[in-house]
């Protein structure tokens, strides 16, 4: 080989190292951004609960108005189930065993099957293996067709699998993975179920590229919050641990984890994948947070089999991580106790050190050199002080013509009481009355106040209606007519600007109701370009980049 030709075989061998070091780097700090992430939604777990208790809620106020239809509180029952069946086992067998009653009432063969075969799904999650056993059998499989042959199957092979965690039994999982089988021979092929069987299915027996690209296009597939979402990332995160590929395992773990908490998902499986992963590679402290996490999901939602399969390896995580915090205790005590020592040397040195103090004239030298700097800051902050000063000459300026607009109102109050009182003492009580009735002045004064206010307000924001229109959808902008400086829901807006936030003083001001008000903000709101949320936020910044230029 030529000197050329190993020179470049040479440098390509050394960028495909450096791109594969780079992609490693890249891929950690994506796998510890999760683990912040998911370290957060596990702090913020009673925010998630409180979230699903309040639909939970809401549909129990809705299941107790009286006068329900049996079909009704048949629907009502399903949805309340299918909040249920993956946070509180208990409660989602109840609201099914009523519907097992209900189907009975409507003469329902289709909703009798559907609700017995859902029971014995829950039954058999939650340990009531002899109860799902005998329910299934009571079902007439030739009877079956469809949506609920497909159901059938499925319920029969989370039976067995269920029941091999519970009697660690492995061999039950061969007749789980025929009724699976069977699943799919039924093929129902538009329901998603059956794309998740059929995609792990299919995912085992293709190369292991053809089977990725398979798995990551179903779960582009499923939006983030679809329970669904959290059931694929786990099969992608079993798929690459499989492979040897624990970093993209831990990703899409993490990933279901992350669904599994923000959805209020208790049963599941990723916090016990990903306990394994970090106990394996010696992370106790993540290990004991995460098999915690797990077994308390699993504790709450009565889900017997995941408890079954948590218990023995959360107690050996527990023994590990303890054994751990003793281990780091003692290395303190000694770090404690080699500090001490330290310490007494450090007192030993202070002698030296003082006779060093002949040296501190060059620190003198560089106290020069920051009086200096300190100079030339002084001299900036003397600048900006004459700005400061400027833009307190420009607010007296408005304060002062505040000020004539007081005392011009304190003219026009005195000239007005002069013309009642001279009519009261004429005697010319009609016009008196008229006077007193009439809301000319009130609409006129308030008009000029307005104008005033819009003059005022755009001479400190002039921008203001252009960056205002600009958060605005392009079809929903404000056109002002001509001559009109601000309408009132500029003017609402302009207030806000100014820091008046409470609606009262708003309502106030523009001499209407809070509600109207309220309905004027959240009409803008809902014409923005942005989020609602951020809408107020932005509006509050209108003029502060420009204001700064200046």
């Amino acid at each position: 080989m030529s000197p050329r030709r190993r020179h470049i075989l040479f440098r390509c061998s050394g960028l495909l190292l450096a791109g594969t070091l780079l992609l490693g780097s890249c891929r950690q700090d994506e796998t510890r951004t999760l683990a912040e992430e998911l370290d957060q939604a596990i702090a913020d777990k009673p925010l998630y609960e409180a979230r699903k208790e309040a639909r939970i809620d809401e549909l129990r106020r809705l299941r107790a108005i009286p006068g329900f239809t049996p079909r009704q509180e048949y629907e009502i029952n399903t949805r309340l189930y299918r909040e249920f069946k993956k946070y509180q086992l208990d409660s989602a067998i109840r609201y099914v065993e009523r519907n097992v009653e209900l189907g009975r009432q409507l003469d329902s063969t289709r909703c009798i099957v559907e609700s017995q075969l859902r029971l014995a799904r829950l039954y058999s999650s939650s340990g009531m293996s002899i109860e799902a056993r005998a329910l299934l059998e009571s079902i007439d499989r030739a009877t079956l067709s469809g949506p609920l042959l497909h159901a059938y199957y499925r319920a029969y092979s989370q039976f067995y699998q269920h029941y091999a965690a519970l009697t660690d039994q492995p061999g039950y999982n061969s007749i789980s993975q025929a009724y699976l089988d069977s699943m799919l021979g039924a093929r129902q092929t538009g329901s998603l179920r059956y794309q998740l069987a059929s995609t792990t299915r299919l995912a085992g027996q293709m190369p292991r590229d053809s089977a990725e690209v398979l798995l990551l296009e179903l779960f582009a597939k499923i939006a983030p919050d679809d329970t669904h979402h959290a059931e694929v990332a786990y099969m992608l995160g079993s798929f690459y641990r499989s492979q040897g590929d624990e970093q993209n395992a831990l990703k899409y773990y993490m990933i279901s984890a992350l669904t599994d908490v923000r959805l209020s998902i208790k049963e599941n499986a990723s916090f016990q994948s990903l306990a394994t992963l970090y106990y394996g590679n010696g992370d106790l402290a993540r290990a004991f947070k995460y098999s915690q996490a797990a077994i308390e999901d699993a504790i709450f939602s009565k889900v017997q089999f995941r408890t079954a399969q948590m218990s023995e390896l959360y107690s050996i995580i527990s023994v590990s991580h303890q054994a751990k915090e003793i281990k780091t205790k003692n290395k303190l005590q000694h770090y404690l106790l080699l500090i001490s020592i330290l310490s007494a040397i450090l007192v030993l040195l202070f002698a030296f050190v003082f006779r060093q103090m002949r040296k501190f004239y060059r620190i003198k030298e560089e106290l020069s050199h920051i009086n200096g700097e300190l100079a030339r800051l002084n001299d900036e902050l003397a600048e900006k002080n004459e700005q400061l000063s400027d833009a307190n000459a420009v607010k007296m300026q408005y304060i002062a013509r505040f000020f004539d607009l007081c005392s011009m109102y304190i003219d026009k109050l005195d000239d007005y009481r002069k013309r009642l009182k001279k009519l009261a003492e004429d005697r010319k009580y009609d016009a008196l009355y008229r006077q007193l009735k009439s809301t000319s002045m009130l609409e006129t004064e308030q008009g000029e106040l307005y104008k005033n206010f819009d003059a005022i307000f755009l001479n400190l924001y002039p921008s203001f209606v252009d960056d205002f229109n600009a958060l605005l959808n392009e079809d929903e902008r404000i056109e002002l007519r001509s001559r009109v400086l601000l309408n009132k829901e500029l003017r609402i807006y302009a207030l806000l600007r100014l820091g008046i936030t409470d609606s009262m003083k708003i309502a106030s001001f523009l001499r209407c109701s809070i509600s109207t008000v309220y309905n004027y903000r959240s009409k803008v709101r809902n014409k923005a370009s942005v989020s609602r949320e951020e809408f107020e936020k932005m509006v509050m910044k209108i003029g502060t980049i420009h204001r700064r230029e200046e």
